[in-house]
């Protein structure tokens, strides 16, 4: 029985469009022009005889019927998409995590004992690197890194949006509390390029002009150590830390803290259509709730 089929090339263009509410966004994925998706697009909707899109302050949206039509090829891409992982040469069951250093190394590392118990049959790769991987050149399936919000231009999930508290080895500083004088008196660390300790200064109520010169500019992993052996006061992520302070490595040195940026969870757009990747992704995030939720950053 002969069926009644649009022409996939248009149905990828709708579909890669939908998924990121933007053309240009799908043209990456697909390695074709901004003008080959729209042209798919609109020979699409002349086909059905409905508008699939809407324009939108950024990008598209779907109208009722894009979305009602979204919904309903959605499975059939997944069914080719499992179909074709069981003739491929590639295992199946391997994703490829890139992710920040930092966060690969106290977040992600002391859950994989978890994970391999939860998902015996997935092979995870972590690549730990602040080199973002090209998801869209199949570096990585997923990654995870820092941003301001907003200010990423790809769909993503949330991971963690701890604040930044000051943090130090035990018994660095007298009575593991900061004080003003500490800015001036001891080594400054920070796992982010900008000049955190002037800000989280004005919030705490200390002057600004008290932050040594020599804020140590040294990269995020180092850093962390140093402060870790005591050579310094650390500003960081609270979830970054939640192992040390744990095993009293390190300790919290003020009730102050603020929020600048969040790790965010990105995935390829041709992966995420692959079982064991939509499975790690749901795992992640299940893992790292409570990095969302507060469970891992004092109150302040």
């Amino acid at each position: 029985m002969s069926r009644t089929l649009p022409p996939l090339n248009a149905l990828r263009a709708f579909e890669a469009a939908a998924r990121h509410e933007s053309f240009t966004r799908a043209a990456e994925e697909l390695g074709v022009s901004h003008s080959a998706i729209s042209r798919h697009v609109r020979g699409l909707e002349a086909r059905l005889g409905v508008h699939l899109f809407r324009d939108a302050s950024r990008g598209v949206a779907l109208t009722a019927e894009g979305g009602h039509y979204l919904q309903r090829i959605t499975p059939a891409f997944d069914v080719i998409s499992d179909a074709t992982e069981g003739l491929s040469d590639t295992p199946a069951g391997r994703v490829v995590v890139n992710s920040e250093s930092l966060f690969a190394n106290k977040v992600i590392a002391p859950l994989l004992r978890k994970f391999q118990q939860d998902l015996p049959d997935i092979e995870l790769r972590l690549i730990a690197s602040d080199q973002l991987a090209d998801l869209d050149r199949f570096e990585a399936d997923m990654a995870i890194r820092f941003a301001h919000k907003g200010a990423l231009d790809v769909p993503s999930d949330l991971v963690s949006d701890a604040k930044l508290y000051p943090f130090a080895a035990p018994d660095l500083v007298p009575g593991n509390r900061i004080r003003a004088e500490h800015l001036s008196q001891y080594h400054l660390y920070r796992d982010r390029h900008e000049l955190v300790w002037t800000k989280w200064c004005a919030l705490a109520g200390h002057d600004p002009a008290l932050v040594n010169e020599g804020e140590w500019r040294a990269r995020v992993p180092l850093a962390f150590e140093a402060a870790v052996h005591g050579a310094g006061l650390y500003l960081g992520s609270a979830d970054c830390v939640a192992v040390e302070v744990g095993g009293g490595r390190l300790v919290q040195l003020s009730d102050v803290g603020f929020r600048m940026g969040s790790f965010h969870l990105l995935t390829s757009g041709q992966a995420a259509r692959r079982k064991a990747v939509r499975r790690v992704r749901t795992w992640l995030l299940d893992h790292t709730r409570n990095f969302r939720s507060g469970e891992n950053q004092p109150s302040g």
